[in-house]
C-alpha cells in the first residue's frame, strides 16, 4: 500500500508497525504499539495523516491524557513519535508536529508499598510452604532471593542451575501473556548469571532433580501473574505485613542490597538493568535515604578531626 496525505492516521500507523516493528521487537513491546493503534482507531477515526500539525497532535495527546497519568501519556507520545517523524521524512507532514509538545495527565494514584523491609521479608519467607514441588511458593522464594523478573523465573529450566558454582543463568524468558513459549530476555544485559547462597542451592537441587532438563521448572499448564500475586497477598495478610506484588519482591531484593551497602553497579548487574541510570531512577527513594545516612557519617567524621 502506498502512503499518501489522505490516508487515515490509524491506518498509516498500523501499516508502519507492520513494516518497521514486527519481527524487531519482543511480543510484549509489540502489543503496546498495537494497543496505541487501537486507541487511535477508536478516538481519532477520521484524522488523516496530512492533517497532523502541532495543534492537532497536541490535541491528540490532551485527549489521551484525560484518562491517563502523565507518565502513561509520555509513553503514548513516544510510541507515536517514530511513526510521525517517518511521515515527516516522507513528506506526508510538512513539519515535525512533536516538537515542544506539552505532556499532561491525571494526578497519579497513591502508590502502593513496593517493597518490604528485612524483617518483613524474613517473616514472609519463613511462612512459605515448600513441600509440594508444584507450589508457587518456590517461585516466590527464588525471586525474593535473586531479584529476577517474573518472566525470567518462569523461563528457567534445570539446565540453567549450576549448583557447583552456585549460579543461575538468565538467558531467556517465558511468554506468560501471549502463550508463545520461550522468548529472548528484555535486553542484552538481562543475559546474566546470578550468584545464589548455599541454602538456596540445597533447596533447589532437590526441587529440580526430577524435572525434564529443557522444560520450564515452574510451568505445569499455564502461569498467570495474578495467580502468584494472589498467593503472595494471602501470605502477607496472614502474617500482617504489607501486601506486595511478585514484582515487589524484585524491588524488595534490590532495596535490601542497597541498604546493606552493595554498590549501584552491582545491583544493576544483578537485576539485569540496561544501565545504572535505570537503577538510580527506580530506587531513588532508597538512594536519597542512604545519602542522608552518609551525611550524618560525614558530619561525625569531620567533627572528630577538630
Amino acid at each position: 500500500m502506498k502512503f499518501n496525505k489522505n490516508m487515515l492516521f490509524y491506518v498509516y500507523y498500523e501499516k508502519w508497525i507492520k513494516i518497521y516493528k514486527e519481527g524487531a521487537l519482543r511480543d510484549v513491546t509489540l502489543r503496546k504499539y498495537y494497543s496505541t493503534a487501537s486507541w487511535l482507531h477508536k478516538n481519532a477515526p477520521k484524522l488523516k495523516i496530512g492533517e497532523i500539525n502541532r495543534i492537532t497532535y497536541q490535541q491528540l495527546l490532551n485527549d489521551y491524557a484525560i484518562s491517563h497519568e502523565r507518565q502513561t501519556t509520555m509513553d503514548f507520545h513516544h510510541l507515536l513519535k517514530g511513526a510521525i517523524i517517518d511521515a515527516v521524512d516522507e513528506g506526508l507532514i510538512p513539519r515535525d508536529p512533536t516538537r515542544k509538545v506539552i505532556i499532561k495527565g491525571k494526578h497519579p494514584r497513591a502508590k502502593k508499598i513496593k517493597y518490604l523491609n528485612q524483617f518483613q521479608l524474613h517473616t514472609l519467607l519463613s511462612d512459605l510452604e515448600l513441600i509440594a514441588t508444584d507450589s508457587w511458593d518456590w517461585l516466590i522464594l527464588l525471586i525474593a532471593k535473586t531479584g529476577m523478573r517474573f518472566s525470567e523465573a518462569l523461563g528457567l529450566t534445570p539446565d540453567d542451575f549450576d549448583f557447583a558454582h552456585q549460579t543461575i543463568s538468565i538467558n531467556k524468558t517465558w511468554d506468560y501473556k501471549g502463550g508463545s513459549g520461550f522468548q529472548p530476555t528484555k535486553n542484552k544485559t538481562s543475559n546474566r548469571k546470578i550468584q545464589i547462597d548455599w541454602h538456596l542451592v540445597t533447596q533447589f537441587a532437590q526441587f529440580v532433580k526430577d524435572k525434564p532438563k529443557n522444560k520450564p521448572v515452574f510451568i505445569v499448564d499455564k502461569a498467570y501473574n495474578s495467580t502468584v500475586n494472589d498467593r503472595l497477598a494471602k501470605i502477607c495478610k496472614r502474617n500482617r505485613i504489607p501486601t506486595i506484588s511478585v514484582h515487589g519482591l524484585r524491588h524488595t531484593h534490590a532495596s535490601l542490597l542497597l541498604f546493606a551497602g552493595v554498590s549501584i553497579a552491582s545491583v544493576a548487574r544483578r537485576l539485569g538493568h540496561s544501565s545504572m541510570t535505570t537503577t538510580q531512577k527506580t530506587y531513588i527513594h532508597v538512594i536519597q535515604e542512604l545519602e542522608n545516612q552518609d551525611l550524618d557519617l560525614i558530619m561525625r567524621l569531620m567533627s572528630g578531626l577538630s
